[in-house]
């Protein structure tokens, strides 16, 4: 065991309190953990507004991120609809059921298994 160990071990109770009074008398020492105190908890930038801030910008980032791609997504769509015959084809023909005037369609409709 450490030397130091042992000494502190075997100090009356009254020489923890006297050091513990002797710090808490120093101005210094108050002063700043009053500051530390005031800015951690009553601040108006306070730790816990500070993390309600930081959740609140990843959030937002992340919808950032979902609209770009969307943004990027339907831009192409809108691209390929302007410039491809066949695309547009395609989408008149799957969103809005339309045909040539020699054909039929025939939509189906599967039923989903009941769970």
């Amino acid at each position: 065991m450490h030397p130091h160990f042992a000494y502190k071990r075997n100090l009356p109770k009254f020489v923890f309190m006297e050091r513990f009074l002797i710090a808490i008398r120093n101005k210094y020492l108050i002063a700043i953990v009053a500051f530390a105190v005031w800015m951690l908890f009553f601040d108006r930038h306070d730790m816990a507004t500070q993390y309600s801030y930081y959740s609140q910008l990843r959030d937002l980032k992340s919808e950032k991120a979902f609209y770009t791609t969307e943004i990027a997504r339907i831009t192409k769509a809108i691209h390929d609809l302007n410039t491809d015959p066949q695309e547009q084809q395609r989408v008149a023909r799957e969103r809005y059921q339309m045909k040539k005037d020699n054909e039929d369609v025939f939509v189906i409709i599967e039923k989903e298994e009941a769970e």
